[in-house]
């Protein structure tokens, strides 16, 4: 669970960026969107596919030869 300590006299602002950060960092917001509806196995597994397709095209396009 992200948590911030605010020192003395430290701006809101810059607590709230620092908070935000460590929340993108830990993953919190994706996997809420992931979670706010049912996805079917066939259908998480189909774009777990399509998204492991689309990372072997763009390391072939970088030059890696993808294995």
């Amino acid at each position: 669970m992200p948590g911030i300590k605010a020192r003395d006299n430290e701006p809101v602002d810059r607590l709230l960026k620092q908070f935000k950060k460590q929340v993108e960092k830990a993953g919190i917001m994706s996997e809420l969107k992931k979670r706010q509806h049912y996805e079917k196995p066939s259908i998480r597994r189909k774009r777990k596919e399509i998204a492991a397709k689309k990372r072997l095209v763009k390391t072939i396009r970088k030059g890696g030869d993808g294995y």
